[in-house]
């Protein structure tokens, strides 16, 4: 009896009325009864299970999807560029307006030109960051070429002569070629690291780069007479060299050596060397040291530069009131403009507008550390290098820390050449960016 009980209790268990589980997919499926009681998005949801796409459409799907939430475009950097840019200009027209009305009969000549040439560098820009910046691997050896061939057309009848310096090229167009190298070392150099890969660590390697870099920057010195934009070619050569070695030792000591070296070069000129029988140069040297007693030799600048930065105090004399740009401090608007923006503006508006250039190295920074490959990291990091090098060395001369050097203030002195191809930097720097993909943790 107790058996027979045992056996019609196992058959009431599989009768079609009673709870039973289908055992067809039981991972996919949850109790009979208990479908009525679910909510309805999740029914929903079982019956969009079924009828889903097979396993390798959907990973296809998905990773599409995730590639384009991914896609990635640095406004931060493109908000800082035209807060420089418009802040550039406002302080271009407070400082021109006067000696623009008298010598051109327009307040606004300076002004105009260079907002032009500021709102297509800017639109250029924008272009440029549209394009993958791996093509300017294919083109690294045409473009090296060119920075040379023009710097060295600068020797021909094209070249042009502006405030004693043969220094441009007029091809239709008045332009530096000079600042057309710049770009060419950091974009070859860039290039030459990645094809170097492990090698780069060897002397040999170095050598190479450091030739590379060094000829564009003998070339500009000699072609064009600008020794300033040959350091700067050579230092950004040497901080790429740097990035992209392992070992920091040797350059630390080599930045020792460097740094004593040019200290006893100072000392002796000093002593051994007459302003009368010393080249422009060496006079900048010895104006550097003592500003006072060479003022009518070259000091007289860098003496203005000081008395604006002064009389400015704290919060300045308030935008448009600048004494020393009536004619007192001369060309005000190119390398010594950062003075005028603290005698208006004061140290607060000079610590201003150092802020807005440490934020745009930051956004650089950035950039560079999350670049998807070495040559993009490389390509960041040569601009940062030169946009760090001029801010230093334009502010150094200004409040008389190294000597004068002739280097502008970017994004804020004026020049159209120079905002062009800054510009052109920050859109490279901008198509790196777009190419940051950020994975979901």
């Amino acid at each position: 009896m107790g058996n027979q009980a045992s056996v019609r209790r196992r058959e009431d268990v599989r009768r079609p009325g009673n709870v039973h589980y289908q055992h067809s997919n039981r991972r996919n499926t949850v109790p009979a009864v208990r479908q009525e009681m679910l909510p309805a998005e999740t029914k929903n949801r079982n019956r969009t299970h079924k009828k889903s796409a097979p396993p390798t459409v959907q990973r296809v799907r998905e990773r599409k999807a995730a590639a384009k939430r991914a896609d990635y475009y640095d406004y931060s950097l493109l908000a800082v560029i035209l807060l420089l840019t418009c802040f550039g200009l406002v302080m271009l027209y407070s400082t021109t307006a006067y000696r623009a009305e008298i010598d051109h009969n327009n307040d606004m000549f300076f002004f105009g030109k260079q907002a032009a040439i500021s709102g297509v560098s800017l639109i250029a820009a924008i272009i440029i960051s549209k394009i993958d910046y791996h093509i300017y691997q294919k083109f690294a050896g045409v473009l090296y070429a060119a920075g040379a061939v023009l710097m060295l057309l600068v020797l021909t009848p094209l070249g042009v002569v502006s405030n004693g310096a043969r220094r441009w090229l007029n091809l239709g167009v008045q332009f530096q070629p000079s600042e057309v190298a710049k770009i060419a070392a950091i974009v070859t150099l860039s290039y030459m690291i990645v094809k170097m890969g492990n090698q780069v660590k060897t002397l040999k390697a170095c050598a190479v780069l450091g030739a590379a870099g060094g000829f564009l920057g003998v070339i500009a010195y000699v072609a064009t007479d600008n020794l300033s934009t040959g350091i700067i070619i050579i230092l950004i050569t040497c901080g790429m060299i740097f990035l992209a070695h392992p070992d920091t030792k040797p350059f630390m000591i080599l930045l020792v050596v460097g740094a004593v070296m040019i200290a006893c070069l100072v000392v002796f000129l000093v002593q051994n060397v007459d302003t009368g029988d010393a080249s422009f140069r060496i006079r900048r040297i010895l104006v550097w040291l003592h500003p006072e007693e060479y003022s009518s030799e070259g000091g007289y600048q860098t003496l203005q530069a000081l008395y604006a930065i002064g009389s400015g105090g704290f919060f300045g004399k308030g935008l448009g009131n600048s004494v020393q740009k009536l004619g007192s401090l001369p060309e005000a608007q190119n390398d010594m403009i950062f003075s005028i923006v603290c005698e208006e503006l004061g140290i607060f508006g000079g610590a201003i507008i150092l802020l807005l250039f440490a934020y745009l190295l930051y956004r650089l920074f950035f950039i560079a550390q999350n670049a998807p490959d070495l040559f993009g990291t490389l390509l960041v990091s040569g601009i940062f290098i030169h946009i760090a090098l001029q801010v230093v060395l334009n502010i150094g001369v200004v409040i008389n820390l190294i000597p004068n050097t002739g280097i502008t203030l970017p994004f804020v002195s004026y020049g159209g050449t120079s905002i062009l191809f800054l510009m052109a930097e920050m859109g490279i720097a901008l198509s790196v960016s777009r190419k940051i993909k950020f994975q979901d943790s």
